[in-house]
């Protein structure tokens, strides 16, 4: 695969994978092409644990679930994200950011605009809404065969100096390459966020993870590999929309967007 291919084709995969383990040397070859980012005078502060094991893969799901049903129970997952919820095709087209509401439940399709009200809210805890996303992110990270945990080495991510924004690119980066990397390999990837959303959740997924004091946990993915038909989950969204580059390249100046290069999208662009 061409390295632009593999940009196109690059998704977030949210949907299950298949049960087969993730075989050692694609392992290898991930944690081999994160290691060839960039970083700031060859730093390399990335850090990296793979997870097979079930005991723990099943309790970061837990972990997870429990997360998304508070988190979506209480509306702050809404309130916080609200701003990047589309729902119409017509909107995304225009906006070219955020997600498509395009699939909900029946009984919450005659909320789905209001579904950030307070009216919204309480049809979703009345029809038990939350808890069924929550089972299903919980059986999504338990049918994972690998976690990949991403942490960054504290003597180099200091946060209120530039080390910090530094180690922060250079993951980013090194994060790049191991999703790129996966699109080659037939694999998926999904970041599991959250935990994050809920007060010490993240702590909780550190200490099963036994991250030590010097290193901070800053993301854990689900890799494994993708069937070639998916099942859609329960509320799908997607974001197959990109900005047009004049909106978000400027020429010399930032007065001056850049034009003429509003060319047809990249094909398969994805979320």
């Amino acid at each position: 695969m061409e390295l632009r291919e593999a940009i196109a084709a690059r998704r977030t995969t949210n949907g299950a994978f298949l049960p087969d383990p993730v075989s050692a040397e694609h392992q290898r070859i991930l944690v081999e092409v994160a290691g060839r980012a960039p970083s700031q005078l060859n730093s390399q502060p990335w850090r990296f644990v793979l997870v097979e094991s079930r005991e723990t893969i099943e309790e970061v799901a837990r972990i997870s679930g429990a997360s998304m049903t508070t988190a979506m129970g209480n509306g702050t997952f809404f309130e916080r994200y609200k701003r990047y919820f589309r729902f119409s095709a017509q909107e995304m087209s225009e906006r070219r950011t955020g997600m498509l509401f395009e699939r909900m439940p029946a009984p919450l399709r005659p909320f789905t605009r209001s579904v950030f009200t307070r009216r919204g809210q309480w049809a979703m805890n009345l029809l038990r809404v939350p808890r069924r996303l929550g089972r299903q992110n919980r059986d999504l990270v338990a049918g994972s065969p690998l976690l990949l945990g991403v942490m960054l080495d504290r003597a180099e991510y200091r946060p209120g100096e530039l080390s910090a924004f530094y180690s922060l690119f250079s993951m980013g980066a090194a994060m790049e390459n191991v999703w790129l990397t996966t699109t080659e390999l037939g694999l998926g990837l999904q970041f599991i966020s959250f935990p994050m959303e809920v007060p010490g959740a993240w702590d909780r997924i550190g200490d099963l993870l036994q991250v030590p004091d010097d290193l901070e946990l800053m993301a854990v993915y689900r890799v494994g590999y993708v069937p070639q038909q998916t099942r859609r989950p329960v509320i799908d969204w997607t974001s197959s929309e990109r900005l047009p580059v004049s909106r978000y390249v400027f020429r010399e100046t930032c007065a001056r967007p850049q034009t003429g290069w509003d060319g047809p999208d990249v094909p398969g662009a994805g979320s």
